[in-house]
């Protein structure tokens, strides 16, 4: 049976395709989502995915993932940069988070450059467009593995 997996994607995340390509890219959520799930197939990964543009749905979803989930991948969006509720709810996880960003934030504003999620990720791809999902994927599939 593959591993279970939860991708969580925060704000804005559904614009994407159309929301500033020059930095996000043309791919769409659901041209990611569709690629995401197709490649944890291949690593032998169940992958669910999930989005929402509220900071609490997103820590209630965080909250609940440790019970049904062996890993979760995460790309908090605006949040990442802002929300203590969101860091303290990856917190009480016992299951390996990788963040993920399809920009580079050390390379944009000052800003982006402070990440909450970052303090209680595993570990953090960021900077290869939509391949920075796969990559995560990647990461997540050799996490498990070594457990």
């Amino acid at each position: 049976m593959p591993s279970p997996i939860l991708l969580v994607n925060g704000p804005n995340l559904n614009m994407l395709g159309s929301r500033e390509p020059e930095i996000y890219g043309q791919a769409t959520l659901a041209d990611i989502e569709a690629d995401c799930v197709a490649h944890a197939q291949t690593l032998g990964l169940a992958l669910e995915c999930w989005q929402s543009n509220v900071e609490g749905e997103i820590v209630t979803r965080i909250q609940g993932a440790g019970k049904h989930y062996q890993g979760l991948l995460i790309n908090a969006g605006a949040y990442t940069h802002t929300s203590i509720a969101i860091m303290d709810a990856l917190l009480t996880l016992k299951i390996p988070v990788i963040e993920v960003h399809l920009s580079n934030p050390a390379r944009r504003e000052e800003f982006r450059h402070i990440s909450y999620v970052a303090k209680a990720a595993t570990g953090i791809v960021a900077g290869f467009g939509a391949q920075s999902y796969r990559l995560a994927l990647e990461a997540m599939a050799a996490l498990l593995r070594s457990r």
